[in-house]
């Protein structure tokens, strides 16, 4: 099936997006992030909760994290 080269095409919409962007100013940038959904996610920050929940200072630390933290109810 030959290729459809009309304007209207998805990667004619996005390029001419783009380039409206990078008129503004704008440039593009990619972040890379840990898989929220992975299993050596979920293991390594439950190794690391049970880490801090066992620290000397765990009371001293929650207390900062509640410090700067929003709250909901202000």
């Amino acid at each position: 099936m030959p290729r459809s080269t009309t304007p209207h095409s998805s990667r004619a919409r996005v390029s001419a997006y783009r380039q409206q962007l990078r008129g503004q100013g704008l440039r593009p940038i990619q972040f890379w992030v840990p898989d929220t959904r992975s299993a050596s996610f979920a293991a390594e920050a439950h190794r690391q909760s049970l880490a801090i929940a066992g620290s000397a200072q765990e009371t001293e630390d929650q207390a900062f994290i509640d410090a700067i933290s929003d709250d909901a109810e202000a």
